[in-house]
């Protein structure tokens, strides 16, 4: 090994504004992570509606474009059978650390080196070893599926078996303290949206422990708050960008740069915990910017099903089935035949608003992949109707809103720094693709492998090396 690696994989956080927000002085160690490393913007290379993460985090993973791995909806990563980094990496012996990855998946032989906790959005994929995580992991994925519930549907079991993981496995002081101010705080009506930051906090925690615990030659963790408050909170950050306003400026104006601000705060502990013989990398995979193309209708409002089975039994359909919420509106509905998938399909795309089709969907097979696709507020009184029924069912007792209007998009551009032992600071004067990521990583890690790539590693980091070499014999 050359180095261990350690990947921040701090979804969709935006070059620009970390530009901007460093430039203020509100993140001092994002500012010396990128101060000590060689810092490149990514390009995505794909446009909407294949401009999402759970496509990009693949392709960062196995060094494969869109159209070589396909894998298209959040929970089909797990079926591609590519190797990614860490399949690499555990096939030459060294030991791997996976937290949270998107869409992640295990091909090597060698998994009994993988210690993994897979992303909260994942059908099939179970943590490994499985008696380790599994109470914490059915925890953060109960709590992250159903985070616009007012009570996700945890047991005092659950919690309590999750405290005893959390003792056990580094739970700090600092989060506890941070959630006792976010609970404290919420009795005397400030808001919620804080909350996403107590998640990434525990799961930073568990990797922290873990690291120490496993001293893994490559490992990944996986933050996910910040994005969402830059989906939902862009409006109120920057109003002057939007057509549309915001009733809630005061509220949550500060809500993106106080992810920023927290997950700064895990950069400093990542740096401190790494010591002076690991790397560090930054990666975001894509970045966001205003969503402004709907604010002449209204905004892009998102609607989540209350209930799976009341909502297939109203459309028409009495069958079995398996329900598997992802992101958002978005979830997974398995049956146990195609005829019996067609039949649902069928069914479900016959419910109408106001003559619109309420849901966006595609069936592969036995699974649908569904969402409501109705995007702006349809009004207290709007009905939902089908020819199954002659019954009108109000649309609101069907669906409710995510959280408040949408002001975030994806952007193509996204961060990738490498922080080296030697904290060599060099400034990329490119684009690079997301396809040279997985190659630059494993020769970074010095690890060989047969795995062909589309891309060679980034040919920086030899000139890195040689202009090192050059100034070491002068």
């Amino acid at each position: 090994m050359a180095s261990r690696v350690i990947v921040l994989e701090f979804n969709e956080l935006t070059p620009a504004l970390m530009d901007r927000f460093i430039a203020a002085g509100h993140l001092p160690n994002f500012a010396r992570l990128r101060s000590e490393s060689i810092v490149a913007i990514t390009d995505a290379e794909e446009d909407p509606p294949a401009l999402e993460p759970w496509i990009q985090w693949v392709t960062v993973h196995t060094g494969l474009s869109f159209a070589e791995h396909g894998v298209y909806d959040l929970g089909d990563g797990e079926e591609f059978r590519a190797p990614r980094i860490w399949d690499i990496v555990a096939d030459q012996g060294e030991r791997v650390l996976v937290c949270g990855s998107m869409n992640a998946a295990i091909q090597t032989t060698r998994s009994d080196l993988i210690n993994l906790v897979p992303d909260p959005w994942a059908v099939n994929l179970r943590p490994q070893p499985a008696e380790l995580y599994d109470d914490f992991y059915h925890f953060v994925r109960t709590y992250v599926q159903e985070y616009t519930s007012e009570r996700p549907p945890l047991t005092k079991s659950d919690y309590a078996k999750t405290a005893a993981f959390l003792l056990r496995h580094g739970l700090s002081l600092k989060t506890v303290m941070d959630a006792v101010t976010q609970l404290a705080s919420e009795t005397t009506g400030m808001p919620k949206w804080r909350r996403a930051v107590i998640l990434d906090r525990l799961l930073w925690d568990v990797f922290r422990s873990e690291w120490k615990r496993l001293q893994p030659a490559f490992s990944t963790i996986f933050l996910n708050s910040t994005a969402h408050f830059q989906h939902y909170y862009w409006r109120e950050m920057d109003p002057s960008a939007f057509e549309l306003k915001s009733a809630s400026e005061s509220k949550a104006s500060d809500a993106i740069l106080f992810g920023y601000k927290r997950m700064d705060r895990i950069v400093g502990e990542c740096i401190d915990m790494a010591g002076p013989d690991t790397t560090i990398v930054l990666c975001t995979a894509l970045g966001q910017q205003p969503l402004t193309h709907y604010d002449q209708t209204g905004g892009k409002q998102v609607y989540k099903v209350r209930d799976a089975t009341v909502l297939l039994r109203y459309a028409g359909f009495q069958g079995n089935f398996q329900f598997a919420p992802v992101m958002a509106e978005q979830f997974h509905l398995f049956f146990d035949s195609e005829e019996e998938a067609a039949t649902a399909e069928d069914k479900l795309r016959k419910l109408t608003l106001n003559g619109e089709a309420v849901m966006d969907m595609r069936r592969d097979g036995k699974q649908i992949f569904a969402g409501c696709g109705i995007i702006r507020e349809p009004g207290e009184t709007a009905v939902i109707v089908t020819p199954h029924s002659n019954k009108p069912v109000p649309f609101h007792t069907l669906f409710y809103p995510v959280d408040t209007i949408k002001s975030g998009g994806h952007h193509p551009d996204g961060i990738f720094w490498i922080r080296r032992p030697d904290h060599a600071h060099v400034s990329v004067q490119r684009k690079i693709s997301l396809r040279e990521i997985a190659p630059t990583l494993l020769t970074i890690a010095g690890i060989t492998t047969k795995q062909t790539f589309a891309f060679p590693p980034m040919p920086e980091i030899a000139d890195a090396d040689a202009a090192k070499s050059q100034r070491l014999s002068a």
